[in-house]
């Protein structure tokens, strides 16, 4: 098969699962658009079969009586114009019915495809936002999703009323004249041949258009993310040269997909007209020199042949947006191809109370956490204490298979014991944190959790277990109190109080304008980097994990504030499994605290 034979399948097959997503959800009030396009096509070509009617039975005879000296009847057809008003009066409000029903249509699928495309997104793994520029996922989002609009809320209805209008205009030409329906036909051929050729190669550029538009979009935000580092190093000239380039490359494949849309209207258009000529003259003939056809019956011919090339000519119009629209479609279908994060795991976290000297489900959190362990073939469950033991046991990995980068790995961790990862940039610490959380999988070796393997864990049961700090703070968009419950969303406003208070960012929180209410915007940017880390620390807390993983918590962080958050780090850590990720020897070291730590939590249950 030719790579152009090949896109023009994927585009259409593209297309077609997009209707099909379409279809499924608003099947009735679809059916509801057909019935109002069939009706207004009716009307249409009741209209255009008028004027034969007119001319032959009313308008020539009205004419003989008059010249004859009688005084013609204007009644009859004063009661045909009547009954055309009401034939338009159907028309226009069907069209106006399914126009309106396409909007509903339109706008209900494009929400429905956005939610399930972010669905999906979310159950990606992590590798996935790894090997992929965040702007050209965003441009799935925005770019190719907007060019379904117009393919959803026009092209589709129209190319349906054009199918359907070529269908029953052709059947009234063969009726009036079948030498005369022939001629058309050639025609016809010649314009199909022409747009099929001309919208090929189109699509092929607009499929350019559309990855090219993702790259423009990875690359303004990659820009605007590190905006102070291109100003640091004085690469703002360098980081204009480059968008240039990238912007060129956007604007040759637009004006190359374009140009070949924008001949194909006036091509198909003059071949159009073209058969209106030979339809006039070969009509005129036959009109004129044998009799076979009357007058009105070739004027009334001459409407059906523009009503015939006409919607041929639209859909020959929408094969631009139809192959734009393909290439979105295929960026979309391709992100929901993508393969959602594997969870083999059983083994769930639950609350969990004493009650007769059992340990039993709770539905409140008690602050007592089990491991629920159900075994099916003796169709029985046991109950783990969540203790935050963890071990790693002859561990391999490589995030590429040809390349391992590490190898071995043995490694034991006791409940409230802290680990220290402190090497060189590169060396595998943040890796060993991202298989303990299952972000990747080891290749071989086990890790093993309170004494299970972790595959066996499910991995929102897993990661609720362990509390992060990231080396990078981000927030999101709300206030500073949201931002904390992120960690746990049931907390209450007095336990998000008091975790801040436990890491030291209470006071600077207070100083705020609005305090907890503040509202925090562009990811933290109108706080310094070090009160950013506070509140992620913050959100640990509330979290109130077993275990933690502060990978370079502090690093964000100037000497004096790290003293003060230090003691509050070493009250969260304390009683916890930690896992540190430092080049500071300073973050490393235990500080032992006096005085009641407020997250306290049993160790056993």
């Amino acid at each position: 098969m030719s790579e152009k034979k090949q896109d023009q399948g994927n585009t259409l097959k593209s297309v077609g699962a997009i209707f099909s997503f379409m279809f499924k959800r608003y099947k009735g009030l679809f059916v509801l658009v057909i019935v109002g396009i069939l009706l207004s096509s009716w009307a249409m070509v009741q209209s255009t079969l008028f004027t034969r009617k007119l001319i032959d039975e009313y308008i020539v005879p009205m004419v003989a009586q008059a010249q004859s000296g009688a005084n013609p009847d204007f009644g009859p057809l004063a009661a045909a114009i009547a009954r055309l008003a009401l034939v338009a009066v159907v028309g226009v409000s069907s069209m106006f019915m399914y126009n309106r029903l396409m909007v509903t249509i339109s706008q209900g699928t494009l929400r429905d495809l956005r939610v399930e495309v972010f669905g999906h997104m979310e159950s990606l793994p992590i590798k996935y936002f790894d090997t992929h520029a965040h702007g050209d996922i965003m441009s799935i989002y925005t770019n190719d999703i907007d060019t379904l609009r117009q393919l959803i809320s026009q092209t589709i209805p129209n190319f349906i009323n054009s199918c359907t209008t070529i269908v029953m205009v052709f059947i009234s030409m063969v009726a009036l004249s079948i030498p005369l329906t022939g001629v058309t036909l050639v025609m016809v051929a010649v314009m199909l041949l022409a747009s099929g050729r001309i919208g090929a190669a189109a699509g092929k550029h607009f499929g350019d258009q559309q990855q090219t538009l993702g790259a423009v979009n990875g690359f303004i935000e990659e820009t605007i993310s590190g905006e102070k580092v291109v100003k640091v190093f004085c690469h703002e000239e360098r980081s204009i040269d480059d968008f240039h380039k990238i912007n060129h490359a956007l604007r040759d494949s637009a004006t190359r997909a374009n140009t070949l849309a924008g001949i194909l209207m006036p091509v198909v258009f003059a071949i159009g007209e073209i058969s209106y000529v030979l339809c006039a003259i070969v009509g005129s003939f036959l009109a004129v020199s044998s009799g076979i056809i009357s007058l009105g019956t070739l004027v009334s011919f001459l409407s059906l042949n523009q009503s015939f090339t006409e919607p041929i000519t639209r859909i020959s119009q929408q094969l631009s947006a139809i192959t734009q629209a393909g290439a979105g479609a295929s960026r979309v279908l391709a992100l929901l191809a993508e393969e959602s994060e594997k969870d083999e795991g059983y083994v769930e976290l639950i609350n969990v109370r004493e009650e007769g000297g059992q340990i039993v489900e709770s539905d409140q959190r008690t602050g007592h956490w089990a491991w629920k362990h159900p075994h099916k073939e003796a169709g029985t469950v046991t109950y783990m204490p969540l203790m935050g033991e963890l071990v790693m046991d002859g561990v391999d990995f490589g995030y590429v298979p040809e390349k391992q980068i590490l190898h071995d790995i043995r490694l034991f961790a006791l409940p409230g014991q802290k680990i220290a990862f402190v090497g060189a940039t590169g060396a595998g610490k943040t890796t060993i944190t991202n298989l303990i959380n299952r972000f990747y999988d080891i290749d071989d070796g086990k890790i093993r959790y309170d004494g299970i393997n972790i595959t066996k864990i499910r991995k929102p049961e897993l990661r609720r277990s362990l509390g992060m700090v990231l080396q990078d703070p981000h927030l999101f968009t709300g206030t500073v109190m949201e931002n904390i419950r992120y960690g746990r969303l049931d907390a209450t406003d007095e336990e998000c109080i008091e975790a801040a208070k436990l890491v030291s960012a209470h006071d600077f929180i207070k100083r705020l304008p609005d305090g907890y209410d503040t509202e925090i915007t562009g990811d933290g940017g109108n706080l310094s980097a070090g009160q950013r880390q506070l509140l992620t620390i913050a959100r640990a807390a509330v979290a109130d994990p077993p275990a933690l993983i502060l990978d370079e918590a502090t690093s964000s962080i100037d000497t004096r504030t790290e003293q003060l958050v230090q003691a509050g780090m070493d009250a969260l850590m304390r009683g916890r499994t930690t896992f540190v990720i430092a080049h500071r020897l300073s973050t490393v070291r235990l500080h032992h605290g006096h005085g009641t730590r407020p997250y306290h939590r049993a160790r056993h249950t």
